[in-house]
């Protein structure tokens, strides 16, 4: 990887609204692949650690959004790479990268056996039944251009077993109705079991952090790791405060540039603020993701405000309104202390 000669393109895919139904009610106005985690859309992450790949010519992100909806984001992204960010809205080896989990949670994932000198892929597997390994598939691939070979194989590969299927009527519409359809190719089984078979993957296994982003909680809880990983990558993106002349800061705090934030409050541990979001005296933030323009007002009590709790953009909390393990839909506003709710 990364040669004179070589040219690197990194595929993301970014799924569609259609998709990760479990992240809504958050994602009916912000698409999901734009929430924020520490300060920055979720998206971005994975863009950035592309930053330090040589020779890399471009970026697409592969999905089923409308285009206009990322349109702002990719053209900041593309300026701040010095690299083309493309959407193209409609999937497109070889190193995986995997990770070592519990026996108990692996058979959620991909499961793979890998040879353990050499890292050959020997066997994988996608959610199995049964324990498998505690190896799990992260979904980070490094193709060479011999994977489209591959793609165009599984097609022609069942057009010709096709082929050679004499079947009654009625059993061919039982086919129909039940296989995959010949332009749809899955990337596990279709792709990587056959490579591992032929001793034609290898694995890469991560020591950093990883986690699945389902729920808003799962969100909450990845803004933390990477506000917690900023202290050693970018400390410049963590605020700072003793209480004395700012704001008090304790933990890891994301502080958008444009917001305003009294000078009495407490914010922190894990906690993201956004652009344009403006918080009054007194107020008390810990555990939360608040979204774009909102504004949170005093409150008389230090130890009162927000827990857990995501706020979507444009929402007011009136005083001495305290929130806690709540999901709040943009553009409402709060007279009232709510726990454990989803805001509509």
């Amino acid at each position: 990887m990364g040669s004179l000669e070589e040219k690197v393109v990194a595929v993301i895919l970014v799924g569609g609204p259609t998709k990760g139904t479990r992240f809504r009610p958050v994602s009916f106005n912000t698409p999901k692949p734009l929430f924020p985690l520490a300060g920055q859309p979720m998206v971005h992450h994975p863009i950035s650690v592309c930053k330090r790949i040589l020779n890399l010519e471009q970026v697409f992100l592969i999905g089923f959004y409308e285009e206009p909806e990322f349109a702002l984001y990719v053209s900041s992204i593309s300026n701040e790479l010095k690299v083309p960010v493309r959407c193209y809205f409609y999937l497109l080896v070889d190193v995986d990268v995997h990770l070592l989990v519990s026996a108990e949670s692996a058979n959620q994932f991909g499961e793979l056996v890998a040879d353990p000198v050499t890292k050959e892929l020997l066997h994988y597997t996608e959610k199995p039944e049964t324990f498998v390994s505690d190896l799990i598939n992260c979904g980070v691939y490094v193709f060479t251009p011999e994977i489209f070979t591959a793609i165009q194989g599984v097609s022609t590969s069942r057009q010709d077993r096709a082929n050679l299927c004499r079947v009654s009527s009625f059993e061919a519409l039982q086919l129909a109705t039940r296989s995959v359809p010949t332009d749809f190719v899955r990337l596990g089984e279709d792709i990587l079991s056959p490579l591992a078979v032929k001793r034609q993957f290898y694995t890469y296994e991560t020591m950093d952090f990883w986690e699945q982003i389902k729920t808003p909680g799962m969100a909450l809880k990845c803004s933390e790791l990477y506000l917690a990983q900023f202290r050693y990558t970018s400390p410049h993106l963590l605020a700072n405060g003793d209480g004395s002349k700012s704001v008090t800061i304790i933990g890891d705090v994301y502080m958008h540039p444009s917001a305003k934030v009294h000078p009495t409050a407490k914010i922190g541990p894990n906690v993201s603020i956004s652009a344009n979001v403006r918080v009054g005296a007194g107020a008390r933030l810990i555990n939360c993701v608040v979204l774009d323009d909102v504004e949170i007002k005093a409150t008389g009590d230090y130890n009162e405000k927000l827990g857990i709790t995501i706020l979507g953009e444009a929402v007011t909390v009136e005083d001495e309104v305290v929130v806690t393990h709540i999901i709040v839909l943009p553009n409402k506003t709060l007279y009232v202390s709510v726990q454990d709710e989803i805001m509509l």
